[in-house]
């Protein structure tokens, strides 16, 4: 027996003095209703109505329990709807990840849109070089770039990303365009020593360039101003660049011997049971970061 369905029935029941027109309130069959009602009095150990042929009163038991039951369905109806809440609008503060220049650049301007849509809400962004454990360290959503391992994270690609070498205009006026990655090697390199760092540059068909950099910096930020600086050539992701590719203060060569690139990722872990705070940021974040003219 379904104890609150049942616990409705005889609310209804007592309600309108009558099985059948309880019936036709609930969309029951009468039986339906007569063997709820005979099913709480056998557990109650307590007749409930009173029947007559043109009557139907709840007895002295009855009109207790009835009140109980008003209450309990009340206080149920109550807790669903505060629960509900939780899904139907934007409440509570949104943990967001991304990684530590990604982040600033075209994660932070959609957080502060969803908190200008959301007043109530508040948000906290964690931007790090490193993997971050969204469920144990409470992160509602991730933007990850790269290949995902697999997990039971709900996960919507929503751009590419590529790994590109760039340089001055004026420094190719003066050392020259290289043409094949080989000549990678005859070139001033400045490197990051962050998340992306490796002394092997890969290249598509399988073409691997063991660098030997001048320069080696602790940011992406710094190589980028050297090489904007005219200085020498460094190789960075697409998206570092954008603006200073905008202004030409930078270009990339190589590009006919680019890897495919890297994929981007919306993550968060509760899929489609996500709170309306995740799926409100989702959604947005989704929307935006696919209409971003640097991440495809």
């Amino acid at each position: 027996m379904d104890r609150l369905q049942a616990m409705r029935i005889f609310v209804k029941v007592a309600e309108t003095e009558s099985f059948a027109e309880a019936a036709r309130h609930l969309r029951l069959s009468a039986p339906a209703v007569t063997r709820a009602v005979a099913a709480l009095e056998e557990l109650i150990g307590a007749r409930l109505f009173v029947r007559t042929t043109r009557s139907v009163k709840v007895t002295e038991a009855g009109a207790r329990y009835l009140e109980d039951c008003r209450r309990i369905l009340s206080d149920i109806t109550e807790a669903e709807a505060a629960a509900g809440g939780i899904y139907a609008t934007p409440t509570g503060t949104l943990a967001v990840t991304a990684s530590a220049l990604f982040g600033p650049m075209h994660v932070l301007p959609i957080v502060t849109e969803y908190l200008d849509r959301y007043p109530g809400m508040r948000a906290q962004t964690f931007f790090v070089d490193r993997p971050v454990n969204i469920v144990e360290e409470g992160i509602d959503v991730a933007v990850r770039i790269g290949h995902l391992p697999d997990s039971g994270l709900t996960a919507i690609r929503v751009g590419t990303v590529r790994r590109v070498v760039c340089g001055a205009p004026a420094y190719f006026e003066r050392h020259g365009v290289p043409q094949t990655p080989a000549d990678l090697k005859h070139h001033r390199i400045a490197v990051s020593t962050g998340a992306w760092a490796s002394p092997e540059w890969r290249f598509a068909r399988d073409q691997r360039v063991t660098i030997d950099p001048v320069l080696q910096c602790n940011t992406n930020e710094a190589v980028i101003a050297t090489a904007k600086a005219g200085w020498g050539l460094t190789r960075v992701l697409h998206y570092q660049i954008g603006p200073a590719l905008l202004a030409g203060e930078l270009r990339i060569v190589l590009a006919d011997h680019e890897e495919p690139p890297l994929p981007i990722h919306v993550l968060h872990p509760e899929g489609r049971h996500a709170p309306a705070k995740v799926r409100a940021f989702v959604d947005l974040a989704v929307a935006r970061l696919r209409e971003n003219r640097f991440l495809n």
